[in-house]
């Protein structure tokens, strides 16, 4: 795998109608500086507003992934995110004078042959990498849906599917060398759905830009020749059309013998892009869709995050530490004799955070806390749990060294057994409301597996008052 980010030589452009709205969009392609990223630009609208191709920006999964913010919204992004995965671009700029991409031939390959034709140029920067090296896991039980990512030190793609419909019947595929088999072998694979469907669709006044040309319809059930002739007028299709004797619509000739699962693995790989970055893992999915496919790679994508923010403030990797002592004065303004965390060995961004205290006979409290009879205090384990807290809710920030955590009000606080010296606290704190810049928090400490005490938080973010000189 290519180990530098990668931008194209020269912008290239394509244009024709998108598969859902019928609308005419001209796509340029530019090339990016490093760290870019993959940005969509709406350039008809007004401001020029710019949508990052990440997980958070998705706003409808219904027919395709359609990223936006406010207004500004571009549909049927994933056979685009596709063609850049697959020849591993790192930083581009999409700009769109319309609400969707054109959709070609309903596969990634139009949009693969427009990039290869401006060049690649390898960056200087390192790719980003984002390196599984534990298994993820996502179900759906109700649509019997897995998607699962393993460690790797590549990049592997196994799909399955099985619609039960004797067209198709069940079927599989992998992609296990990306620049060898990508072009040639997943690109081409078109966009598929069932008759029953662009029925549905028609009916619904979607699909205005579907043809026969750029979708493999497959047959679900019978039509007689007037209802194919009205099912062609709502979708604007002149041209006689059969129901074939392959179960496929027109007879249509297939690219591949398991076209259709090539394309949901196609699919699967576009919709993986809004993670943010290049991944190492083997992907293994059973059928996938692309609720499915942006529900995990929002669970992918948090996993990004956190392990950047742990680089950005751990130094030093160290087994069974998410932050160490240093690490953890990079985050929190508080020091000797306030500093209550030693470490962080848990941390699930968002959701929960452990955090240890060692506490021992030096801690100045015991001087007069009690004398001949140490007990740590229970306002400072109260303090140690929202410091603890604070090291989770400052990094569901941006910038979380230019805030600070204010506590307004501890609710239900409870001691149930006194804290000596040589005891070992182990705070676990959970967020369980939030909303804008104030969150509330479940927290509990224990000592040997008993629970020691318990309180529930109410905080407020505020940013840190910059110093400035005179």
């Amino acid at each position: 795998m290519i180990q530098t980010q990668r931008t194209i030589a020269n912008p290239v452009s394509m244009s024709g109608i998108g598969l859902h709205t019928g609308t005419e969009c001209t796509m340029t392609f530019k090339p990016a500086a490093e760290n870019t990223g993959i940005r969509f630009v709406r350039v008809d609208l007004g401001g020029n507003p710019e949508i990052p191709a990440v997980a958070e920006q998705v706003v409808d999964v219904s027919r395709g992934t359609t990223i936006g913010i406010g207004e500004a919204k571009v549909h049927t992004v994933e056979h685009v995110l596709a063609a850049i995965v697959g020849l591993q671009i790192d930083n581009i700029i999409i700009e769109l004078d319309g609400i969707e991409p054109p959709v070609g031939d309903g596969s990634a390959l139009p949009y693969v042959e427009v990039l290869q034709k401006a060049g690649f140029v390898q960056q200087e920067a390192p790719k980003d990498y984002l390196v599984i090296d534990e298994t993820v896991m996502y179900h759906n039980e109700e649509k019997q849906i897995d998607i699962v990512a393993l460690p790797l030190d590549g990049y592997r793609i196994t799909v399955m599917v099985d619609y039960q419909n004797p067209a198709l019947g069940s079927q599989h595929t992998g992609l296990f060398d990306l620049e060898k088999e990508f072009v040639t072998e997943f690109a081409p694979a078109r966009t598929f759905c069932f008759l029953s469907e662009v029925e549905s669709l028609a009916n619904q006044g979607l699909i205005k830009g579907g043809d026969l040309d750029n979708a493999v319809v497959i047959v679900d059930h019978n039509l007689n020749e007037n209802e194919l002739k009205e099912l062609g007028r709502k979708i604007g299709i002149t041209e006689n059309f059969t129901l074939g004797e392959q179960g496929i619509l027109n007879n249509k000739e297939l690219r591949f013998k398991n076209e259709p699962v090539r394309h949901k693995l196609l699919d699967l790989m576009g919709d993986l892009a809004l993670i943010g970055a290049p991944i190492k893992a083997q992907i293994l999915a059973a059928r996938p869709g692309h609720k499915a496919n942006v529900e995990f790679a929002k669970q992918i994508r948090k996993l990004y995050q956190q392990k950047k923010l742990v680089k950005k403030f751990q130094f030093v990797k160290k087994e069974g530490v998410v932050f160490d002592s240093n690490a953890i004065q990079r985050i929190l303004p508080h020091r000797y004799p306030f500093l209550l965390v030693d470490k962080i060995i848990h941390l699930d961004m968002d959701k929960k955070v452990i955090g240890v205290k060692s506490v021992t006979v030096n801690e100045p409290f015991f001087v007069g806390h009690f004398p001949g009879q140490p007990i740590m205090p229970g306002v400072l384990i109260l303090e140690a749990m929202a410091q603890t807290g604070g090291i989770l809710l400052l990094n569901s920030f941006p910038n979380p060294e230019e805030k600070l955590v204010y506590f307004m009000q501890i609710n239900n606080a409870k001691f149930r057994k006194p804290v000596v010296p040589g005891d070992q606290l182990f705070m676990e704190v959970e967020l369980t409301q939030k909303k804008s810049k104030v969150v509330m928090m479940a927290a509990r400490s224990y000592v040997n597996d008993v629970l020691v005490a318990e309180a529930e938080f109410m905080a407020g973010i505020v940013d840190r008052e910059q110093k400035t000189e005179e």
